[in-house]
């Protein structure tokens, strides 16, 4: 699962993405909010409240009002039954009080992916595509992605129904880890998307972009 940690602690940051990234996560590391803010593509959250640059709250508050649906878990250090609540109405799916068990963090990940797992869900006809697991079926029957694949149907799934330019898609694909792609790489990872799952999964908007219109 890629994971987006937002943590300004040096100490506590590093421990927490080494263990996760040991249970086979893959962690993007973000110590302020402007960093955390940008990226495009994650299936998890973990948010501190308090950074050197804002209030962790603002943040989730602009996720969900932007329409994103990730769930997110929030690490902080305020234990009062209010904070508690207030980050739960800003749209938390958890709450983590520091200190705690880099274990039990783990535990509340796969607990709260799980609850997710139905919102993560495409149907496009016969077509079932689960974002949290990156599993697809037909009719039961498995349908392969490339990882390139799987990268770009991810980042159009960040905000459904928002069109998505080249350069953001392009810089989905780099984050991950893939070389610039060609310059008609994107067009053809697009085309292998239909053809796999469907023609009308992904539009394309002429000098805008595409769009995930499952």
């Amino acid at each position: 699962m890629q994971l987006l940690l937002l943590e300004d602690d040096l100490d506590l940051g590093q421990a927490v993405a080494e263990h996760l990234e040991s249970a086979g996560h893959v962690v993007q590391w973000c110590k302020r909010i402007a960093q955390a803010a940008v990226v495009q593509s994650f299936d998890l959250a973990l948010l501190d409240l308090q950074l050197p640059d804002g209030e962790g709250l603002m943040l989730l508050r602009n996720w969900r009002a932007d329409g994103l649906r990730q769930p997110v878990i929030v690490l902080t250090a305020r234990d009062q039954v209010s904070d508690r609540i207030r980050g739960l109405k800003s749209g938390a799916d958890d709450y983590l009080v520091k200190p705690f068990d880099l274990d039990e963090l783990l535990a509340r990940i796969d607990a709260v992916s799980r609850r997710n797992s139905n919102t993560r869900r495409l149907v496009i006809g016969s077509v079932t595509v689960d974002l949290g697991t990156r599993q697809a079926d037909q009719a039961g029957e498995r349908i392969d992605l490339t990882a390139m694949e799987w990268a770009v149907l991810l980042g159009l799934s960040r905000h459904q129904g928002r069109i998505y330019s080249r350069g953001d898609l392009e810089s989905a694909l780099q984050r991950q880890g893939f070389a610039e792609p060609a310059s008609n790489s994107l067009e053809v990872i697009i085309s292998r998307l239909r053809k796999k799952l469907g023609t009308s999964i992904i539009s394309t908007h002429r000098n805008l972009g595409y769009r995930l219109d499952a």
